[in-house]
């Protein structure tokens, strides 16, 4: 069964939004992410204050920033952009 994605909040949505409408490539990053959150797009956990969640790429140079909720199949999106979203 697939994973659900959802957004942290408004602002995170709408920058995503913006990215799908501009860039065809991030729809389907995002439907990969859906099928292995843990291992597509070059996902990995992160370290430090960012400690037990995960980033992967959605394009070039835009990563996202996210957490999985494995009870309800749930993918939270918290931040989305280019590098600097650390």
């Amino acid at each position: 069964m697939d994973y659900k994605i959802f957004t942290a909040n408004k602002k995170t949505e709408k920058i995503i939004s913006e990215y799908i409408l501009s860039r065809n490539d991030i729809r389907n990053k995002l439907d990969r992410l859906k099928m292995d959150p843990r291992r597509v797009n070059g996902a990995h956990q992160l370290h430090g204050r960012l400690k037990g969640k995960l980033t992967c790429w959605l394009g070039s140079n835009i990563k996202t920033i996210y957490s999985i909720n494995e009870r309800d199949k749930i993918i939270i999106i918290e931040a989305v952009g280019t590098h600097k979203v650390y």
